[in-house]
């Protein structure tokens, strides 16, 4: 089995509800099991930001595949939930990201690991340490939480309920 991050995201429709259904049908995926998941956060859009802001979260897998067909079911899952590929960072009904696999440093066309921008990202760094914090980047060579705590990022991630 093998160990992954998933970055969950949505800022179209019911957002809560839309990452409730890619985790929904991520622990159907065979012999895939759900080890952690962060809370929710209420992130500012980056890239592009006339637009809606989005719900964010961070789950923790196991799973058999290899990253290849990971990548292949998460597609499938964002097909399934209507997801539409238009504009670079704009809207989407959902957003799945495969982060990290393992230690795995990968440069492939369609797939890079660890995902090439997370380390820039509040809205994947805050809730990837509220379940992983001394989860040792492979690249970087630093703990999630260290990386997190130099962040210049100024983008607010607000968690809901809290």
């Amino acid at each position: 089995m093998h160990d992954a991050f998933l970055g969950i995201g949505s800022n179209v429709g019911d957002k809560e509800q839309n990452i409730a259904k890619a985790i929904s049908l991520v622990s159907r995926m065979e012999r895939t099991v759900i080890e952690k998941s962060s809370s929710l956060y209420k992130t500012e859009p980056v890239g592009y930001s006339d637009q809606d802001w989005f719900v964010n979260a961070v789950i923790r897998i196991k799973t058999p595949m290899n990253p290849n067909e990971l990548l292949t079911a998460l597609l499938a899952i964002e097909q399934e939930l209507g997801r539409q590929r238009g504009r670079k960072w704009g809207p989407r009904i959902i957003d799945l990201d495969i982060l990290f696999y393992d230690g795995l440093i990968l440069e492939e066309d369609g797939l890079t690991l660890p995902h090439p921008h997370l380390h820039d990202r509040a809205f994947v760094l805050k809730p990837i340490c509220e379940i992983a914090p001394d989860f040792m980047h492979p690249v970087l060579q630093r703990s999630l939480s260290a990386i997190y705590d130099e962040l210049p990022d100024t983008k607010q991630v607000i968690k809901i309920g809290a």
